[in-house]
C-alpha cells in the first residue's frame, strides 16, 4: 500500500505540473515554438502559448510513461524460473491511472476553449472589413468601403501570371468575411497561426467570419488548406501588411484606376508577390487552352 501511495502522490504531482504549464505564459523563441511560425497578429500569441503548453504537457506525460516502462523493465526483469508473486490489483494505482487521463483531457479542453473563444471574438465596429471570395482555384479580395472608377468596390483577383496580393494595414482590427462559390476551401496564412474553412453558404449554421490585428509589416504567403480539386496546390496568395498611411494611399491609388501592381509600386512596395509565384505548369496549360480557342 505504501508503494501505491507513493505512486499516487507522484502522479498527482505530475498532473499538477501538466495543468500548470498549459496555463503559463510561454517564452516566444524558436525553440519553445516547436516548429510554429512566430506569429504576426495579436490573436496569434494565445494560440502559440496553447500549442507550446500542450506540447510540454505531452512531453511530461511521455517522459513519465517512458520512465515507468524503463523502471518496470529493469525492476521486474526475469531473475530465475521461479514464478513471481502475483498481485490481483492495486487500488490506489488503478484509481490514479483511471482518473488522471480524464483530468489531463479536461485541463487541455478548458484552455483550448478559452483560447478559441478569445481568437474568434469579434468587435462591434472593426476598423476594416475585407470580403474574401474563394473559388476553384483562385482568390478575390474585395474592399467593400471603396469605390473604383467603374462604381464597384476595389478588388484584387489572381491571374495566370500574377499571384493575388491581399494588402492589409497594421495595428487595425480587420474583419474577414469569407465566402466560397463552389466547394469547401480554407483560408490559411501560417503567420496568423490560424486558418478558417470557407463553407459554401450558411444554411448549415457555420459562420465564415473572423478578425485579426496585424502587428508586423511584411509579405507572407497564404494558401488554401482544404483539398478542393485538381489545382488545389496552385491556390496561393500573398498577404502584404503595410503601415496605415500606406494602406490609405494604396486604396486611393486603386480608386483612381490603378491596378494592384501599379498601386503597390506607387506606395514603394514590390508590385508582384515575393513569397510565392504562379506555377509554370498552370501558366503553360492556360496558354495552350487560349491558343486552342
Amino acid at each position: 500500500m505504501a508503494r501505491g501511495s507513493r505512486l499516487a502522490r507522484l502522479a498527482a504531482l505530475g498532473l499538477l505540473g501538466v495543468v500548470t504549464l498549459t496555463g503559463c505564459s510561454m517564452p516566444n523563441n524558436e525553440f519553445w515554438r516547436f516548429g510554429w511560425p512566430e506569429g504576426i497578429t495579436q490573436e496569434s500569441e494565445p494560440m502559440r502559448e496553447l500549442w507550446t503548453g500542450s506540447v510540454i504537457a505531452a512531453l511530461i506525460v511521455g517522459f513519465g510513461v517512458w520512465g515507468l516502462i524503463g523502471w518496470s523493465v529493469v525492476r521486474h526483469r526475469k531473475r530465475s524460473d521461479e514464478l513471481p508473486k502475483q498481485t490481483a490489483y492495486n487500488l490506489p494505482l488503478e484509481i490514479v491511472y483511471t482518473i488522471l487521463p480524464f483530468v489531463i483531457i479536461a485541463g487541455l479542453f478548458f484552455y483550448t476553449v478559452v483560447v478559441q473563444n478569445e481568437v474568434r471574438d469579434r468587435s462591434e465596429n472593426p476598423d476594416e472589413t475585407i470580403a474574401v471570395n474563394a473559388f476553384k482555384w483562385n482568390w478575390q479580395f474585395v474592399y467593400p468601403d471603396t469605390e473604383g472608377p467603374d462604381g464597384e468596390p476595389v478588388n484584387t483577383i489572381g491571374t495566370t501570371s500574377e499571384i493575388p496580393i491581399l494588402v492589409l494595414p497594421t495595428d487595425r482590427t480587420i474583419r474577414f468575411e469569407l465566402t466560397s462559390a463552389d466547394v469547401i476551401h480554407s483560408f490559411w496564412v501560417p503567420e496568423f497561426l490560424f486558418k478558417l474553412d470557407v463553407i459554401p453558404g450558411n444554411e448549415n449554421g457555420r459562420d465564415n467570419v473572423f478578425e485579426v490585428t496585424v502587428e508586423e509589416e511584411g509579405a507572407y504567403v497564404g494558401r488554401c488548406a482544404e483539398l478542393c480539386g485538381s489545382y488545389h496546390a496552385y491556390m496561393n496568395f500573398e498577404v502584404r501588411s503595410v503601415s496605415g498611411d500606406d494602406y490609405e494611399d494604396y486604396l486611393a491609388a486603386r480608386e483612381s484606376g490603378l491596378d494592384t501592381y501599379e498601386a503597390l509600386e506607387e506606395i514603394g512596395q514590390p508590385g508582384l508577390s515575393s513569397t510565392t509565384a504562379p506555377f509554370e505548369y498552370l501558366q503553360n496549360k492556360n496558354t495552350d487552352l487560349n491558343a486552342g480557342g
